[in-house]
């Protein structure tokens, strides 16, 4: 996304100096290297990063409850080809590992605990994202009495609403959503557009590089960051336009 709008602004540059507007067609210049350097040399994502991440923690605070249910969001899949198999992708295994984590918490503070893993089949791999993580936590010792799959969605928007009905059916008292640093605040957005108010808990946390040249994961985390910010700008526009789902009713915090 971030060398898409570069790409662009060295075509506008091109096409006004084309056009003999050469003030305009410098200004985009300028423009196109202060994108290109302040992404790449990491001021840009640092900043962008800094509001999505916030202060979501990796921890639960608070304790445990009775009967807890852990959302696990999906981060894709990819085919391992040496032995023609799917795995959860590279971007998955700390969201994974803090769901695993949470879980043994759980049980060993003497709670009832489920682990709600969502996730379709957005790439079309030919099978869910939640089937594949599944075999994942049950090979981390999570037993499959306690874990719930919901293989429908295939969008964050899609996880919210298809979790909310198998939340209610399980009767949690308290529920923890997690996901990546990054993807947290858009998930929240939308989990609590369906009346549902998890806490948050982050799988993973990024940071950029700083760099007196650019660097490559400078502009895959800046990516990240503008895929999140598209996101809820077009909840608020979607809100506006009245094209979203009937907003639910604010709730106390349970589903």
């Amino acid at each position: 996304m971030t060398l898409s709008v570069l790409a662009l602004l060295c075509l506008l540059a091109l096409v006004l100096g084309y056009w003999k507007w050469r003030r305009s067609s410098r200004a985009v210049v300028v423009l196109a290297l202060l994108w290109f350097f302040g992404i790449g040399c990491g001021a840009a994502p640092a900043w962008m990063l800094s509001d999505l991440q916030g202060d979501y923690a990796s921890t639960v605070s608070g304790g445990w409850t009775a009967r807890s249910a852990i959302v696990l969001l999906g981060a894709g899949t990819f085919r391992d080809e040496q032995v023609h198999d799917l795995e959860p992708s590279y971007f998955a295994n700390g969201r994974l590992l803090t769901a695993v984590t949470l879980y043994h918490e759980c049980h060993e503070a003497g709670g009832d605990c489920k682990v709600l893993v969502s996730g379709g089949d957005p790439q079309g791999h030919g099978e869910a994202e939640a089937a594949i993580y599944r075999r994942a936590l049950l090979r981390a010792g999570i037993p499959e009495g306690d874990l719930l799959i919901e293989t429908r969605s295939r969008s964050t928007w899609q996880n919210a609403e298809f979790s909310k009905p198998m939340l209610e059916a399980d009767g949690a008292e308290r529920v923890l959503l997690v996901t990546s640093g990054t993807h947290l605040r858009r998930s929240l957005l939308y989990f609590a557009h369906f009346g549902l108010h998890p806490q948050p808990v982050r799988g993973d946390f990024v940071k950029a590089m700083w760099s007196w040249y650019p660097l490559a994961w400078n502009f895959t985390l800046a990516d990240a960051a503008l895929h999140e910010y598209v996101g809820i700008a077009r909840y608020h526009v979607y809100n506006a336009l009245g094209l979203n789902a009937a907003k639910a009713g604010v709730a106390s915090g349970q589903p």
